[in-house]
């Protein structure tokens, strides 16, 4: 369900313009709330993947809005009964789905039932002709600790392919994007990309609607070698830091969201950032000693 932006020059027609949407509503959890892109400019005080895409697809595009619903912390069942309901109140025509991965990585989750849930989500965008894009996954296969979630998230990255073609929504693949087994396109946490993983996401997402982009690969410099004994040190302090207090605060069934809402709650129009810059954080130094990606696209 991509868009060939045509020139118009073989018919005598005026240019069109790069892509047909005029409202992009974004729903998930934490990784499409933006976090670990540090932006205190923006609202919520991060920018994310679907701040940058919105970017990109508000150039030439004078009415295009743009409103994002996400909130971390929530399963997918909670992302479906808060987020549907305002997404299509506010009549968007291409509408981002990214959930999932916070329930992946309870013990006992059903990725076969948590795609029915998606599925009725999937539906009832598609019955109002909005143009729909599921997230899979990433590959979390190359974590030492995070890799035993992995054929969970596999399954259900299939079942969402599966319920993209039978209701022709559109796939943004994250588990065939290698560039993200490079430990600096994800934070501290494993579980967020950092700044240089959103912006890759954001080229990817785009170019999977075929809307042209001016998000360029940035390539960093190369790591040097870890020992064996440094890397299993490294996910011995990020177990201790970020997993295990993650774990804690289900048991003690804590507020997943923290007391946060949507930083983009109303559609309106995006403030581009100053002509050929980026933000300095794009590429540069990588978290210390982070690893491969730990889940689902969740947070």
């Amino acid at each position: 369900m991509g868009f060939d932006a045509g020139t118009g020059a073989d018919s005598g027609q005026l240019p069109r313009p790069p892509h047909p949407w005029r409202r992009f509503v974004a729903l998930g959890d934490s990784f499409t709330e933006g976090l670990d892109d540090p932006e205190p400019r923006n609202p919520g005080g991060y920018r994310g993947w679907a701040d940058r895409a919105a970017e990109e697809l508000s150039v030439g595009v004078p009415e295009f809005s743009y409103a994002n619903l996400a909130v971390r912390g929530l399963l997918l069942h909670e992302v479906v009964e808060t987020q549907m309901g305002p997404a299509l109140a506010l009549k968007p025509d291409l509408v981002s789905v990214q959930a999932g991965g916070n329930d992946l990585l309870h013990p006992g989750a059903d990725p076969d039932k948590l795609a029915g849930i998606l599925e009725e989500a999937v539906v009832r965008l598609r019955l109002q002709d909005i143009t729909v894009v599921v997230f899979v996954g990433p590959d979390a296969g190359r974590s030492t600790i995070m890799g035993q979630f992995r054929s969970k998230i596999a399954v259900f990255n299939e079942n969402m392919r599966s319920i993209a073609e039978h209701h022709d929504a559109v796939v943004a693949d994250l588990w065939a994007m290698t560039e993200l087994h490079d430990r600096r396109m994800w934070g501290p946490d494993r579980l967020h990309p950092s700044p240089l993983g959103h912006h890759a996401i954001a080229a990817m997402f785009l170019e999977t609607l075929n809307v042209p982009h001016s998000l360029l690969p940035l390539a960093p410099k190369e790591l040097p070698g870890r020992s064996w004994r440094q890397a299993r040190v490294g996910d011995l302090v990020w177990a201790r830091d970020y997993f295990m207090p993650w774990v804690l605060r289900g048991i003690r069934r804590e507020s997943p969201t923290g007391g946060f809402g949507p930083k983009r709650p109303v559609a309106s129009p995006v403030p581009l950032p100053a002509s050929g810059q980026a933000p300095a954080s794009d590429g540069q130094a990588p978290a210390p000693d982070s690893g491969a990606p730990g889940e689902a696209t969740g947070g």
